[in-house]
């Protein structure tokens, strides 16, 4: 019956610190096929290895890259979905400076439709807006 243990990191490990973990001894065999006691052979009780062996296990921990955040999040795409189901009058400034008033009524990857009242819908590219903002806050900075 063979006295061997099993290593397994330790959260004190990954973190960085240092807490080194006894090694299990190698059996050195001569040619006989008989191992050395205790008191034979030139060794340091394994610590040089430990220490060695915890190096390696830190620096492959911290090899690990970050994945990079996602591209897409989403988040201009809730914005259009919650001003269109609110028909929210909204102010579209394009590139030249132009503005365009209207409700959203629809959007997808490239452009928007933008209804007005007292003029023709608009189909805008995406690429063509500079900003846009709420009808309502144009109004309250006038009567400021």
């Amino acid at each position: 019956m063979s006295n061997r243990k099993l290593i397994r990191t330790t959260l004190a490990e990954v973190k960085g610190k240092e807490r080194i973990l006894p090694q299990p001894r190698e059996r050195e065999r001569s040619n006989n096929g008989s191992h050395r006691g205790p008191g034979g052979g030139d060794r340091d009780g394994g610590r040089d290895s430990g220490r060695e062996n915890a190096r390696a296990q830190q620096s492959a921990v911290q090899v690990r890259k970050r994945t990079p955040p996602p591209m897409e999040t989403n988040a201009e795409l809730f914005y259009y979905k919650k001003q269109i189901d609110a028909h929210t009058p909204m102010v579209i400034v394009l590139l030249d400076g132009e503005e365009i008033e209207g409700t959203i009524e629809w959007y997808d990857r490239g452009a928007l439709k933008v209804n007005r009242k007292s003029a023709p819908n608009l189909l805008l590219l995406k690429r063509n807006v500079k900003y846009m903002f709420k009808a309502e806050d144009r109004v309250a900075e006038a009567t400021e």
